[in-house]
């Protein structure tokens, strides 16, 4: 087993219940009666752990075991339904096309039909609504098309048809109010999901963000697009590259993929996964070289750049828990 290191001597603003508008992710819908055989051959997650009642994280990636998205992923209706970063939904349902014709599944982009909220502490509207989703991360309520996603310990999120958002939304900001979704994102960071956007495509492998920490790659499963490579690295290789968390002080907030550097090295030791900021409270999640870790001197953007301090993640990577899924 291998823990994640960090600082001891954290701080960290606490936020109020809120609610907010997923707006910087679409819905990839894959239909039809091939649908989740088409799927196993193509995602690190295993389809057939899926269920009314669990969904799962899980990336898409190329041959050499890059990933070209990520996204989570829940059964509805006739198939599946992909939730990534919008830029990144053209191109991926446009890849998928070209496989999908020797299947009989039907790929589209649902984004304007479904609306996907985020939930922090909002428990008691979800009981409410008679959609409160089991304790364990990926856990599913339903209620006709309406579903509650479980993320973590306080967030949930709520995903509607397009028709039915606008009583919704009257309810939610009666008692919870509305958040930014730089504050959806934070608590993301806090949980140490790791997420691919346009500028990441192809940049890491999902080791390097730590996804088979959370449940999102099967190494049960049998083969798909990468898996070779996945594989090896899980049983044979030494991950040089892994996702930290980090906080960054007096700095405007970095862009995914800024690159991070070290007097240990001469060249970029990282890159920034997914960065936030509410109220000068800025932190973010970067794959980092281990030696720089260790000496940890880091700076964003150039050796002289602003100093980074490394933060805890709530879990640990234990590579042999995770050959089990």
């Amino acid at each position: 087993m291998m823990g994640i290191w960090f600082s001891t001597g954290e701080t960290r603003m606490s936020l109020s219940p809120f609610f907010t508008l997923l707006t910087h992710e679409g819905l990839l819908a894959v239909r039809g009666s091939d649908a989740g055989k088409f799927l196993q051959g193509q995602l690190t997650c295993n389809i057939n752990y899926l269920s009314d009642s669990h969904s799962s994280l899980g990336a898409r990636c190329n041959v050499k075991g890059r990933m070209q998205s990520s996204f989570r992923i829940v059964s509805q209706g006739d198939g599946f339904l992909l939730a990534m970063d919008q830029q990144l939904l053209a191109g991926q349902l446009a890849d998928l096309q070209k496989y999908a014709v020797f299947s009989k599944s039907r790929l589209s982009d649902e984004s304007q039909a479904w609306v996907r909220i985020g939930l922090h502490q909002g428990e008691a509207l979800l009981e409410q609504l008679g959609l409160l989703p089991g304790e364990q991360p990926g856990a599913v309520a339903r209620q006709g098309e309406r579903l509650a996603i479980r993320l973590d310990s306080t967030r949930c999120e709520l995903w509607l048809p397009a028709g039915e958002q606008h009583a919704v939304l009257a309810t939610l900001g009666e008692q919870l109010g509305e958040g930014s979704l730089q504050a959806w994102l934070l608590l993301q960071i806090r949980a140490g999901i790791g997420q691919v956007f346009a500028a990441s495509r192809e940049l890491f492998i999902p080791q390097m963000i730590n996804l088979p920490a959370v449940d999102g790659v099967s190494f049960k499963k049998g083969c798909y697009t990468g898996q070779e490579i996945v594989a090896r690295m899980q049983y044979l290789g030494k991950l040089k590259r892994r996702m930290y968390r980090l906080a960054l002080r007096d700095a405007p907030l970095p862009a995914v993929a800024c690159e991070l550097f070290s007097p240990v090295h001469g060249s970029s030791v990282g890159e920034v996964v997914l960065a936030a900021s509410v109220d000068g409270d800025t932190e973010l999640l970067a794959v980092v070289q281990e030696d720089a870790v260790k000496d940890s001197r880091l700076h964003l953007g150039s050796l002289d750049g602003p100093d980074l301090h490394m933060l805890d993640l709530p879990y640990v990577v234990d590579a042999d828990r995770e050959i089990q899924r």
